[in-house]
């Protein structure tokens, strides 16, 4: 199941898709990574949607990813009498502490948080935009604004607060309830929504304690601003540009995505570029111009991944969404121009040994066009640091732990293989060679370089990389 591209792709599960025949057609057709969103599914379904993905991986023999994505906090109006009501341009509305049903004057607001974060000038915006107002008053229990874009306001409809840091946890009871049954079924990657601050990646990583890994969902203008500090805590980035576009100005976006997958880059960090990337293939078989274009961007920026939503949840064509996402990326890569973007985006290697020899190992392999670049990795971190140089030949990552071996699956250009440890360097010499023969990576007079740590088995310690000739006796075995 070698791909044929480094770019990943994460697809959605739902009911389009969470048929174990499904999965594995979608696994085939290029999925890397299965995301489950906890929004929509109970931690029952969760575990048997596991189960699946568990059952698939031994099937086809390659560790393939779980990402669950937590709800996390929604804000959202009470009621309506009648069920609605209209507001108009430049009217005055309420928002307080009163449960009766609203009207076209004010309406309950379940959030006292909000009342303590919000402040005059801050912008509302309900129902993902359609409506948008501006706080002009606020008291402990009622908030006054003026409407600047008027329409229809209905039972429940969500709240955003673009300028407003809430004071409360990105994690809410039910996510906290979510996280502790994914992990004990095991899962490899949880995604946190409503970041603001890097204290709510830390909150996770004290549940998780590297039971699974953080993926940071950017999704607030607080949590842009605060960027590098959430970076240095999370274990990877979501651009998730549907909640981006809606709390900030959507020409922002493109520029936010480039922001992140240059910073994932310079830190070795995944990014998974999100929303909307193949909308139209929901309901039609093709994608739109425009769409193929958003997609290539993602690849061209040098994003480790891209992701399917409804396309793959709900659509009418979630085997076609998958295979023309991967014959877009496919393409992109083989594109002239596309290596030089990648090159010109490379930043100098961190002053550690391991960055160093990441450094060394894609310069010799670049310069000598070697068949592969072999990773030894208990961790994962040797692989990380390996792609984050995004060398020319493929990555091979070889790893006793299956869990290295998962978590790898949404790291651009790394091919996982789960193997016994090895025994000494001449063993660890051999079995790449072999390893990179048998995947398709390295025929027989070809050239690889190995890299790994010594003493093996300790993680983080990449110190040494030896180039090695693929023999007959690798053919053979």
């Amino acid at each position: 199941m070698r791909r044929q591209r480094r770019a990943k792709i994460v697809a959605t599960l739902g009911p389009a898709s969470t048929d174990p025949a499904m999965m594995a057609k979608l696994f085939a057709a290029g999925v890397d990574v299965f995301r489950i969103n906890m929004s929509h599914t109970s931690q029952e379904r969760m575990r048997e949607l596991v189960a699946s993905i568990r059952e698939l991986e031994r099937d086809s023999g390659r560790p393939i990813g779980v990402l669950v994505d937590l709800q996390g906090p929604k804000l959202r109006l009470g009621t309506f009498h009648g069920g609605q009501a209209m507001v108009a341009d430049g009217a005055s509305f309420t928002f307080d502490a009163n449960p009766a049903p609203g009207d076209q004057t004010r309406v309950y607001l379940p959030h006292p948080e909000i009342f303590h974060g919000i402040e005059p000038g801050h912008t509302l915006l309900i129902d993902d935009g359609k409506v948008r107002m501006t706080a002009t008053a606020v008291e402990p229990d009622k908030i006054t604004a003026q409407v600047a874009v008027g329409g229809r306001l209905s039972d429940r409809k969500g709240v955003s607060l673009p300028d407003t840091t809430i004071p409360f946890s990105a994690l809410t009871e039910k996510d906290h309830s979510d996280l502790d049954a994914a992990l004990e079924t095991g899962i490899d990657w949880v995604a946190l929504s409503f970041i603001q601050r890097p204290e709510d990646i830390a909150e996770a990583k004290k549940i998780t304690r590297g039971r699974a890994s953080v993926m940071a969902k950017i999704e607030k203008p607080q949590a842009v601003t605060r960027l590098n500090e959430i970076m240095d805590l999370a274990d990877a980035l979501m651009v998730a540009r549907g909640d981006l576009g809606v709390e900030m100005p959507l020409e922002k976006v493109p520029g936010v995505q480039k922001q992140m997958t240059r910073l994932g880059r310079a830190t070795g960090k995944p990014v998974v570029v999100a929303t909307q990337m193949l909308e139209s293939m929901i309901n039609s078989p093709v994608p739109t111009r425009a769409e193929v274009s958003d997609v290539a961007t993602a690849i061209f920026e040098g994003a480790d991944a891209v992701m399917l939503s409804a396309e793959s949840a709900a659509g009418k064509f979630p085997v076609e969404a998958v295979t023309t996402m991967s014959r877009i990326a496919e393409e992109v890569e083989h594109e002239d121009v596309y290596r030089g973007i990648l090159d010109a985006q490379r930043a100098a290697p961190e002053p550690t040994g391991s960055d160093a020899i990441a450094d060394a190992a894609r310069h010799i392999a670049d310069t000598l066009d070697l068949a592969a670049v072999v990773c030894w990795t208990s961790s994962g971190s040797t692989a990380l640091r390996m792609a984050r140089e995004r060398p020319r030949p493929p990555i091979v990552a070889i790893t006793p732990n299956v869990a290295a071996g998962r978590k790898l699956a949404v790291v651009w250009g790394v091919h996982a293989v789960i193997t016994e440890d090895a025994h000494d360097q001449d063993d660890m010499v051999d079995r790449a060679c072999r390893i990179a023969f048998k995947e398709g990576f390295a025929k027989v007079g070809q050239r690889i370089i190995t890299v790994a740590g010594v003493p093996f088995g300790t993680p983080g310690a990449t110190n040494m990389l030896r180039i090695a000739y693929v023999g007959e006796k690798d053919g053979e075995a």
